[in-house]
């Protein structure tokens, strides 16, 4: 019976345990990215170099899948008074504009605020607004540009 435990014990020091790895019990997803304010003259030049962009500290908007017909559009621009689809939740993002943010798999669509405006200008062929898909055990990367203060 010893030589059984010693033995048992010795396989449990060799694998180092019989439960899978802690990351693959609680796997990360959902989004994770940026929110860089672009603004001023963004037109190239060889007399002046790129300028880059600024992290914005802000509020991400995270909604259900939304489409141009979803929203109350301000004219012809990417500004919204009104988003009729499904709120999910907001994120903060840092000084530097990162943020990080946990999420179901599903199809979402992101948004800022400008004053009282939600700003938003990526659309799909479908004319869904900045469509992002989060999928199961996955952090999803983005890059969102807040360029309405930018000419191009």
């Amino acid at each position: 019976m010893n030589l059984q435990l010693f033995l048992l014990s010795g396989l449990f020091f060799v694998s180092g345990s019989l439960l899978p790895p802690r990351e693959s019990l609680c796997k990360r997803q959902g989004l994770q990215g940026y929110v860089y304010l672009v603004s001023g003259n963004q037109m190239p030049s060889p007399d002046r170099p790129s300028s880059g962009h600024k992290g914005l500290q802000t509020t991400v908007y995270i909604y259900r899948l939304t489409n141009l017909n979803d929203v109350t559009r301000l004219n012809e621009s990417a500004f919204y008074s009104g988003i009729s689809t499904e709120f999910v939740k907001t994120v903060k993002t840092d000084k530097n504009g990162h943020f990080k943010v946990k999420l179901k798999p599903g199809r979402y669509s992101l948004f800022i605020k400008k004053d009282d405006l939600f700003f938003s200008n990526v659309f799909d062929e479908k004319n869904n607004i900045f469509p992002v898909e989060v999928v199961a055990k996955k952090m999803t990367d983005v890059v969102f540009n807040a360029d309405y203060d930018a000419v191009y």
